[in-house]
């Protein structure tokens, strides 16, 4: 690997394999790249597409810039390529890429092990992994491979993030740099919220009490309760914002108090959320969800919008018990329990008092400027260890 021309002064560039796409919910991996993109090239990996009747030749990469600095990398493959040579054709063209880009000085963020198939015999400045969901516990996942490919992601990591609590108590035996950053909120962007705003033309025909939901639709959620809550309160109207993953859209519950509105962009999210009278997460208790912290509990705070949650444990604490979420485990429950939110006066209750005190601490700035620290202290270790002696 040489070194740049202007090296150290330069940052490495940052490759981050994602098993999310960039166009899907904007979340996590998006806030976070996008901030890191101001001081150094983001090249954000998908997983590939595959296409039918391309020719070998035409097979490669597809990169579009999305931001200053960042550009979204696709690999784009033929239909009908044997699963074994998939990962191999992935790390030739992975490797042909980086060059072309002249992208050799970078260093690698992961957020799924099942990358390490087609990068574990490249060599970059360091190794970050952004442990934000367990990937093994998802529906149609392949836990044993996952499994091995994470224990080697550890093996090679120089840093560890997660997304939760739950899950830093779940990674924090299995290396010896492990950092709790749970993910965040951008306070301003959804307090837009809390003042009227135009209800987008997919909304306005909706009535009232609507209960809302805004994010992947998918086995996580507990349709069953879902659906159980609305036959009790018919008169309540179900507003779900977000694409439908994995699970089959045929199998959603069909009311006429369900209304599916599809994915929305991030920027509109608080013109939906201004609409609402209460916002869910109605996540169902299993192996997907033990150690899930969704991104939407302190936006539909932040949004000053009550909420109702099943107890997942990272919504339990710290938002059960400081009173911001009310948490409820039966339909019966969750009807009471949204009759009271949507009957509290929460500026005299002191709720938003609450809430503000609590969302005020957070920020994806403040977040994304601790990851980043870390980050660089695990880069300038590993610049001084390589390229101490030339420096």
């Amino acid at each position: 690997m040489q070194l740049p021309k202007d090296f150290p002064l330069q940052a490495p560039d940052l490759v981050c394999f994602s098993h999310l796409r960039w166009d899907s919910v904007f979340q996590r991996p998006q806030h976070l790249m996008s901030r890191f993109a101001r001081n150094r090239r983001v090249f954000f990996v998908e997983e590939p597409v595959f296409e039918p009747d391309l020719p070998a030749e035409a097979m490669g990469m597809r990169t579009r810039q999305v931001l200053d600095g960042l550009w979204v990398v696709t690999p784009v493959l033929r239909n009908g390529i044997e699963a074994d040579a998939v990962e191999a054709l992935q790390q030739t063209l992975l490797e042909r890429w980086l060059h072309d880009q002249d992208a050799g000085y970078s260093s690698f963020w992961y957020y799924t092990p099942m990358a390490m198939g087609f990068t574990r015999a490249l060599a970059p400045v360091t190794v970050a992994y952004d442990c934000m969901d367990e990937l093994a516990a998802f529906k149609g996942a392949p836990r044993a491979l996952l499994a091995e490919r994470e224990g080697e992601l550890f093996g090679i990591a120089n840093v560890v993030f997660t997304g939760g609590q739950s899950l830093f108590e779940a990674k924090r035996q299995c290396h010896p740099n492990v950092h709790l950053f749970a993910s965040s909120v951008d306070v301003a962007h959804f307090a837009r919220a809390r003042t009227p705003q135009p209800d987008p033309p997919e909304q306005a025909a909706i009535g009232h009490p609507r209960i809302g939901f805004a994010g992947v639709i998918d086995e996580r959620m507990d349709l069953v309760l879902l659906e159980t809550v609305a036959r009790l309160r018919p008169d309540w109207q179900f507003v779900l914002v977000g694409p439908v993953a994995i699970i089959d859209p045929a199998t959603l519950p069909r009311r006429e108090n369900f209304h599916y509105l599809g994915p929305e962009p991030y920027t509109d999210l608080p013109a939906y959320l201004a609409g609402w009278d209460l916002a869910v997460l109605p996540f169902a208790r299993n192996e997907s969800t033990r150690h899930l912290s969704p991104t939407k509990t302190p936006e539909y705070l932040a949004a000053g919008r009550p909420a109702v949650a099943t107890p997942m444990r990272d919504v339990v604490h710290p938002y059960g018990h400081k009173g911001l979420v009310r948490i409820a485990e039966t339909a019966e429950a969750f009807v009471a329990a949204g009759a009271l939110a949507m009957g509290e006066d929460t500026a005299e209750s002191g709720w938003l008092v609450g809430v503000d005190a609590f969302v005020g601490g957070l920020s994806w700035e403040r977040t994304w400027a601790g990851m980043a620290e870390a980050l660089g202290r695990s880069e300038a270790l590993a610049i001084d260890a390589r390229w101490g002696a030339s420096r």
